[in-house]
């Protein structure tokens, strides 16, 4: 696809990278509130759901937000060290099992409301997702080890597909053994358009569009892979990681978006760009209670154009009760709005503070090397003054935030 004529209407561009579940929704919901931002495009990629469905819930939330015309791409269906991908139950946990707690396109397409979403024909699979039961052409026992659970391999006991995702997001490799499907996967006949339209966004508009990546960090290595003259001229905030508290994975080291590709985010620290993380050290500050639902659903009663809201209020409150009960310490004020807080620094970088730091992923747990997808200052950085930094947010202006984000929500017309 085409990038978009440049402008020189002065609005703030932006390009999302996201795995729509419910916290995405409400980033895309927030970004729709400004008249000053301009979103080039938005790619889905795999994640808290497959990316097929984050695709489809993507168009079907701008549709809902009156952005129909905002460009949707696929982005990467799996992570760049396995050949499919299967969601897992705890991103269903937290998002329902199709992403958006049950209040999505399905949902509506049942009743025949925004029926112009309700016909994915056109939604083509560029990798196709045989069913896992169905192994007749299949050699599953030798595919077995190439299979993410939501960022586990499938032997790992962590490893919990969501009760409905059998669906795998599957690419061929050659039968030849150990001939990367990684290394195909960043080849310019295999890139996905959602890594295409990336790729020729950064190289048409440099540092005036910000790319903002709410999941894994996959479709960003693939880009820069394929197209290294783009690394000093990209802008990236992500959503992701964590430094200073623990993560919020089975082992309470990693964070989900980077467990999903480690070796990704890992490349992404090291490549050069410049990278702003935004991870559970600021995210868990920002929580969403139900106060802030009731106010979007009092304000949708007064009018007509209100279904938008209430669709908001509806994924908001979802999460609301399931982060509570995964952990009622924490979450009793409410959700984590972990990528909303992500696409407000690209808006508003003063709502955090950084510390600039070399960092890296730990690609595997062992002796002497800590944790897969634990993210950590880099020591061979620290003693390298032209080792590339991270901004990596550790303070945020929370209560200006959250303000900011229920008015915001409130004053939206969809629909």
């Amino acid at each position: 696809m085409a990038v978009p004529m440049k402008t020189t209407n002065g609005n703030r561009k932006l390009i999302l990278d996201v795995d729509t579940g419910i916290d995405d929704a409400l980033a895309l919901a927030y970004l729709a509130s400004f008249n000053n931002i301009e979103i080039l495009g938005v790619i889905g990629t795999y994640g808290n759901v497959a990316a097929d469905t984050a695709v489809y819930n993507t168009a079907y939330v701008l549709e809902r937000l009156g952005f129909r015309n905002v460009p949707v791409l696929r982005g990467s269906t799996r992570p760049s060290w396995a050949a499919s991908f299967i969601p897992d139950a705890g991103c269903a946990q937290f998002h329902g099992t199709d992403g958006l707690g049950g209040f999505g396109p399905s949902a509506d397409c049942a009743v025949g409301r925004h029926t112009s979403v309700c016909d994915d024909s056109n939604i083509q699979t560029l990798n196709p997702a045989p069913n896992v039961s169905d192994s007749s052409g299949l050699d599953v026992r030798a595919m077995r080890g190439l299979i993410s659970v939501g960022g586990y391999d499938v032997h790992d006991p962590h490893a919990n597909p969501a009760a409905d995702s059998f669906s795998l997001s599957f690419t061929v490799c050659d039968a030849g053994g150990d001939n990367d499907c990684e290394d195909r996967s960043h080849s310019p006949v295999a890139l996905p358009d959602g890594v295409r339209f990336l790729i020729d966004a950064v190289r048409f508009y440099g540092s005036d569009v910000t790319v903002v990546a709410t999941g894994p960090l996959t479709d960003v290595d693939a880009a820069l892979a394929a197209a290294p003259d783009i690394t000093s001229r990209l802008r990236l905030v992500m959503m992701g990681g964590t430094l200073t508290q623990e993560g919020n994975c089975w082992d309470a080291t990693a964070e989900t978006n980077i467990i999903q590709d480690p070796e990704a985010a890992d490349r992404v620290f090291h490549s050069g760009a410049d990278v702003t993380m935004v991870g559970l050290d600021v995210t868990h500050q920002c929580l969403l209670g139900s106060d802030a639902t009731l106010q979007w659903r009092q304000a949708a009663s007064q009018s007509q154009d209100g279904d938008v809201r209430t669709f908001l209020a509806d994924i908001a409150d979802f999460s609301i009760a399931a982060n509570f009960a995964a952990d009622p310490r924490l979450f009793a004020a409410g959700m984590p709005l972990h990528d909303p807080l992500a696409a407000a620094v690209a808006v508003d970088p003063s709502l955090v503070e950084c510390f600039d730091l070399p960092m890296k992923v730990e690609t595997e747990t062992g002796d002497f090397h800590g944790t897969r997808g634990r993210t950590i200052g880099d020591p061979a950085g620290l003693i390298d003054p032209s080792a590339p930094r991270v901004h990596v947010a550790l303070t945020v202006d929370h209560d200006r935030f959250i303000t900011d984000f229920t008015w915001r929500i409130a004053q939206l017309a969809g629909d």
